[in-house]
């Protein structure tokens, strides 16, 4: 895989970040022109809520809840008759792999400044370009892009 492709991917996360749009939602966004472009980009409005650690309750990162929704968009269940153990052990696996990076999931111990001020966006934009640049190694190392 080349580094292009990650840094691509970061600053695509990035990017919407800087627009405008939550941790959980970039990366939404940034993943769904990736792996289901048919996704209508409208069901961002799925994501809004997960932001600042839900809600800004300062829970899991929404950089996480979004990358775990990006891979429920490849093997996530569509039906309670299919299993459900591949995407819980992938969401399981990236949720260690992230925690392995930060040392926590929690918004709160990722980002102790105040919401919206400056530097706490500083630092949720490159939580959020990070975990974006890891999602992809994830998802490139699983063989669920090439």
């Amino acid at each position: 895989m080349s580094e292009e492709i990650l840094i691509e991917m970061r600053n695509k996360a990035g990017n919407y970040f800087k627009e405008g749009y939550n941790c959980a939602e970039a990366i939404f966004l940034t993943y769904r022109e990736l792996l289901k472009p048919e996704i209508d980009p409208a069901m961002v409005s799925l994501f809004t809520g997960f932001g600042g650690g839900v809600g800004e309750s300062g829970c899991m990162c929404g950089a996480l809840t979004g990358s775990i929704a990006a891979l429920n968009m490849v093997k996530g269940r569509t039906t309670n008759k299919s299993s459900r153990d591949e995407a819980y052990q992938l969401a399981k696996e990236f949720t260690e792999k992230f925690t392995d990076q930060y040392g926590v999931t929690c918004c709160r111990a990722l980002n102790p400044h105040p919401f919206e001020t400056k530097e706490h966006l500083v630092n949720c934009l490159k939580i959020t370009g990070n975990t974006s640049k890891m999602l992809m190694e994830f998802l490139v190392e699983k063989g669920l892009v090439k």
